[in-house]
């Protein structure tokens, strides 16, 4: 059985201190955590903080910019990451990390009852990409997800925005990696707005990243 203290989540963030509490007491118990702040203007590092996370900055805006620095700090043979908005629960986690064992990526997959119809028809289309150029079992793209730490640097993810999680996905599978997806739970967030769902805008802007990757 794996130890949970080879167990890192990374919660990349800007603007959670609303959402952050909540996020953290669902952590499973010996997982450590990295909060990594990206150009917060609230009190999302402090937050996290007084709930006894581990918090590192990232002054680079962008998605990808936040989970590499957490990937680069993290000490553990396994990384999680999720977001830190309240939208899934961190006890959904533990599945993810065992499934490890006989995967070198675990996905989570979201019902999207709770999405906005633009980012579920994003989702949608380029889950469908991924699934029929790519090969991979997947219809989300994976927002939380585990992997092995060393893996994960030698697979050179270079997308710092929106795309990161969708780049790794591909690398993924061009690298011929056994990817599975599992279930997790999917609520809406529990305070703030969606820096990409939020809005039609974000959402473009994502799926504008996104399709730089498969392009």
């Amino acid at each position: 059985m794996r130890r949970v203290s080879e167990v890192t989540v990374i919660i990349p963030c800007m603007n959670e201190a609303g959402s952050l509490p909540g996020v953290l007491a669902r952590i499973p118990d010996g997982y450590r955590v990295i909060v990594v702040d990206n150009n917060s203007t609230d009190m999302t590092a402090q937050v996290a903080k007084d709930h006894g996370a581990t918090v590192i900055g990232e002054t680079v805006p962008g998605y990808g910019s936040a989970v590499h620095a957490g990937v680069l700090a993290a000490g553990t043979e396994i990384l999680c990451v999720l977001d830190g908005d309240g939208s899934m629960d961190p006890q959904d986690l533990p599945p993810l990390v065992a499934a490890l064992d006989n995967a070198d990526l675990a996905v989570g997959r979201r019902g999207s009852g709770n999405s906005p119809l633009h980012a579920r028809l994003g989702n949608a289309i380029l889950s469908l990409r991924l699934r029929t150029k790519y090969k991979l079992p997947v219809h989300d793209l994976g927002a939380v997800r585990a992997v092995r730490r060393q893996a994960l640097l030698d697979l050179d993810v270079t997308d710092r925005r929106s795309g990161y999680p969708l780049q790794l996905l591909v690398l993924a599978s061009e690298a011929g990696w056994t990817v599975v997806e599992l279930p997790v739970t999917y609520s809406p967030r529990t305070a703030g707005t969606s820096k990409v769902s939020g809005s039609v805008k974000g959402t473009i802007v994502a799926v504008r990243d996104f399709w730089k990757v498969l392009s």
